[in-house]
């Protein structure tokens, strides 16, 4: 017996749902890319990046996923015998370390592992002892999908700072955009790259790196730069091609224009404040189910640090596979798989599960998720702990004054 019948749902870190709003705007004919709407409305969605990432400064579009981004902040920023000072947090860390060595970085890892975020006082460290100057740039995840670590960005500024070093400040904001507070300007970063395909709620196939005036000017003169992954003709272009490298991406841009508008109206802040609120549901229902003993726990302990995007989720082992098989196959509900979490005396992926929070979601979305997985506990005989649910919807109330009937 299945009752996976109706709409689906993704709640997987990425891709996100899609708003319809996102997907009408997108099914339309192909329209002029020279000259009318396309070119008119390009340079508010500009803005509007801009303005999500919380920066007056520049950013460069390019069709590509989150990993062509960390290739266009690579080449752009690093030259032959720069080194680059990567702080990793999980697997999406290690990969943009991976990418920058492959490109022929000198890549300095600090690996803090799959439970606990950057410590800044490791970076100073580090900087310090850096006293010829090699290290270009610091690379870090502000939010890690694969731990759902939320690491402090400021913080590592202010180390950098304290260091006196010269670095640069470069953000992966793939998973966080949109859904955790960010502040590029405040916090002193100098590159963040993201991706359309999360709290952006575009399909996949569009990336962003946001470029401070010092990251322009300090990385003017990049051996690696190539024509297509240039950001300065991105960012700063003389004819609208320019913008794209070549042809426009027509209808991820008429869906990143509906999108963009999507949040505007909510409020950035709100749209803030949502993601936590159901993070905070999705973290009182694991709790619950882990209490009196039984082996279920969030990743990461300390509320302050767990991202309001994605959650990652430990279950004695083989259930986390065996509950996102039986959601799927039961419920019409894909959670996302363990990536990156093999661990000393963990089987890895069937240790771990994600569940996403990120993007077009309310709190019907989040309890139904919430309530699925507690079916397929019980339909596959694992231990829990009872109130979950009530706890996760406790936590979404929000206290109405009830009205005297009229008379």
């Amino acid at each position: 017996m299945t009752y996976a019948a109706g709409r689906t749902y993704l709640a997987i870190p990425g891709p996100s749902v899609i708003p319809d709003r996102v997907l009408a705007a997108m099914h339309r004919a192909s329209p002029d890319i020279y000259a009318g709407e396309l070119p008119a409305m390009v340079p508010g969605i500009f803005a509007d990046l801009r303005a999500v990432a919380r920066t007056r400064q520049h950013v460069a579009l390019y069709i590509a996923n989150g990993h062509g981004a960390w290739e266009a902040a690579n080449t752009n920023m690093f030259s032959p015998g720069d080194s680059a000072l990567c702080l990793i947090t999980g697997r999406f860390g290690e990969g943009w370390a991976n990418w920058a060595a492959a490109l022929g970085v000198d890549v300095q890892r600090i690996d803090f592992g799959r439970q606990h975020p950057v410590d800044p006082g490791e970076v100073r460290k580090a900087l310090l002892a850096d006293s010829g100057g090699r290290i270009k740039a610091v690379l870090m995840t502000h939010v890690d999908t694969t731990t759902s670590v939320r690491n402090d960005v400021a913080a590592v500024r202010a180390a950098i700072d304290a260091a006196g070093h010269p670095a640069l400040l470069a953000v992966d904001g793939v998973a966080s955009l949109a859904c955790d507070r960010f502040e590029m300007d405040a916090w002193g970063v100098d590159v963040m790259v993201s991706a359309s395909q999360k709290g952006l709620m575009t399909p996949p196939g569009l990336s962003f790196v946001w470029i401070s005036d010092k990251a322009l000017a300090a990385c003017r003169g990049s051996r690696w730069r190539t024509p297509y992954w240039d950001w300065h003709a991105r960012s700063q272009p003389q004819e609208f091609y320019q913008q794209f490298g070549g042809t426009a991406p027509t209808h991820h841009l008429f869906g990143l224009r509906a999108a963009l508008d999507l949040i505007k109206e909510e409020g950035l802040e709100a749209v803030w404040a949502r993601h936590e609120a159901l993070a905070r549901a999705v973290w009182s229902a694991i709790e619950a189910w882990g209490a009196g003993g039984a082996d279920i726990r969030l990743n990461i302990a300390d509320p302050a640090l767990r991202s309001h995007a994605v959650t990652t989720v430990r279950f004695k082992a083989p259930f986390a596979a065996s509950i996102r098989e039986w959601v799927q196959a039961h419920a019409g509900v894909t959670l996302g798989l363990g990536l990156g979490m093999t661990a000393p005396g963990s089987t890895g992926p069937h240790d771990f599960l994600r569940v996403a929070h990120m993007g077009h979601v309310n709190a019907h979305m989040t309890l139904g998720v919430l309530g699925t997985m507690e079916a397929a506990m019980a339909g596959l005989g694992l231990a829990h702990a009872t109130g979950a649910l009530s706890a996760a919807a406790a936590s979404l109330a929000v206290p109405v004054p009830i009205r005297a009937a009229a008379e």
